[in-house]
Order: C-alpha cells, then sequence, then structure tokens
C-alpha cells in the first residue's frame, strides 16, 4: 500500500532520479515481482537509485554498486555494469 502512494507520488511530482532505501526489504517473491515491474515502467523517464540487499532487484539492475572492506579495514567501492546475457547466465547457473 505504501509503495502505491509512492509511485502515486512519482506521477504527480516526476523527479529526473529517485533514491529508495530498502523499500521492498518486506515484500513477498510476487510482490516484489510488482514492484520490479513498476520501477522498469517509469525507468523510461527517471533514474532510480535503489538500497537493498534483495536479490531479485539487484537481478533487475542495471549497474551495480557496493562496498566492500579490504586487508587493513580499508573500504572500496565496487561497481559492475550489467548486460542481460550476463543476467540470464546467472540466473540460470543458480538454477543448476
Amino acid at each position: 500500500m505504501a509503495l502505491a502512494f509512492v509511485f502515486a507520488v512519482f506521477l504527480a511530482r516526476p523527479s529526473p532520479f529517485y533514491i529508495l532505501d530498502e523499500v521492498e526489504a518486506a515484500l513477498d517473491d510476487a510482490n516484489i515481482d510488482r514492484f520490479l515491474q513498476l520501477v522498469r515502467r517509469f525507468s523510461d523517464r527517471a533514474q532510480f537509485v535503489i538500497v537493498t540487499h534483495q536479490k531479485r532487484t539487484m537481478d533487475a539492475a542495471d549497474v551495480l554498486y557496493g562496498v566492500s572492506m579490504g586487508k587493513g579495514g580499508i573500504t572500496k567501492v565496487i561497481s559492475r555494469r550489467l548486460t542481460q546475457d550476463e543476467a540470464d547466465e546467472d540466473e540460470a547457473a543458480e538454477a543448476a
């Protein structure tokens, strides 16, 4: 219900980008799919930065950014641009 309100606000007050932090954390798989469909529908007019731990949401991303702690407690930012082929390969590997 809250996400429906958020996307209604996006329609009423458009912005070039949106930052969403763990908004889908409490959703089940079916509702995560619905959430991702809404994000895809809005992605032609805005960019989304989504902070998440949900694997399904990460699988739908074009680019992933993460933070890793290396030796000596030094953190570094890691980024990876995903293509549709890579996402399909990852999905097939997990299914096997």
